[in-house]
């Protein structure tokens, strides 16, 4: 996989959350449907979500799709996310990741909310064609979400490990931490311009071993969407540049978000 499309891959990774009433005056109506920084907000009880990102860099595209359950209440919540990629000629799933959130602050005056994630890697995605990375590992996230009057501010950082990646007959150990933040500001009531970034300290395999690569996304984008009675649905449109290793990449981000509500009956 491409250093500029692997990188991409990630971030279209769980980086959305759920829904979650902020402690504000005026809370926002749109607050669980951001592209690239994780926000701090589990789904409410009986509520779920289905989140879609695609992603064009070039001529090689991936597609994400990630699905959020609460455990009960809004505490605990586990995701999944599947990945589907073209990178040169070849064509198929990537790897998979199994998420589990904790709620361990909410939003409140002074106060910002935080949760917490862990996530297992699944090597699902054929290494040989560089649609994965051919090895499990765990990413770990630290996300922090404040508001302050029209805007929203969040934070994270984190790690992901892949203990035994693969390229060619190699397997290397590797460890690379991010850091990200974005502001959002609510222009209207359903529609959020938006500024996010992310750095990127990756560790990449080469002929001599392993070596560290670093990068920087900046994505400018925005958000809107609709309420049908206890439905809501989010579309958005961003535009990633990143900069890394004096290469300069620019591509298409396209995001669908629908969340609903669930009820659990027993006989």
């Amino acid at each position: 996989m491409s250093r500029a499309l692997c990188l991409f891959v990630y971030l279209l990774m769980p980086v959305a959350a759920g829904a979650q009433a902020p402690a504000a005056a005026e809370p926002f109506r749109i607050i669980d449907n951001s592209f690239l920084v994780e926000e701090a907000f589990n789904q409410e009880r009986g509520v779920f979500q289905n989140i879609f990102g695609g992603l064009r860099v070039h001529r090689d595209w991936s597609a994400a799709f990630t699905q959020e359950w609460p455990l009960g209440g809004q505490r605990h919540q586990v995701s999944y996310t599947i990945l589907w990629l073209q990178v040169a000629r070849h064509n198929g799933a990537g790897d998979t990741m199994i998420n589990y959130r904790y709620q361990a602050m909410v939003e409140g005056p002074g106060r910002p909310a935080f949760s917490p994630r862990v996530s297992v890697v699944f090597p699902t995605g054929n290494s040989r064609d560089g649609l994965g990375n051919g090895s499990a590992g765990l990413q770990f996230n630290l996300p922090f979400s404040k508001q302050t009057g029209d805007w929203y501010w969040h934070w994270n950082a984190g790690l992901t490990w892949l203990p035994r990646a693969k390229i060619d007959a190699r397997h290397e150990g590797l460890a690379s931490p991010f850091f990200a933040g974005s502001a959002i500001y609510r222009l209207r009531p359903m529609l959020n311009l938006m500024l996010e970034s992310l750095a990127t300290f990756d560790e990449v395999i080469t002929d001599a071993g392993t070596t560290r690569s670093r990068g920087l996304t900046l994505s400018p984008g925005f958000r809107t969407g609709w309420d049908i009675g206890e439905k809501q649905v989010v579309v958005g449109f961003a535009v990633p540049t990143l900069w890394r290793d004096g290469e300069i990449v620019t591509g298409a981000f396209a995001y669908f978000s629908y969340e609903l509500p669930f009820r659990i009956r027993y006989p």
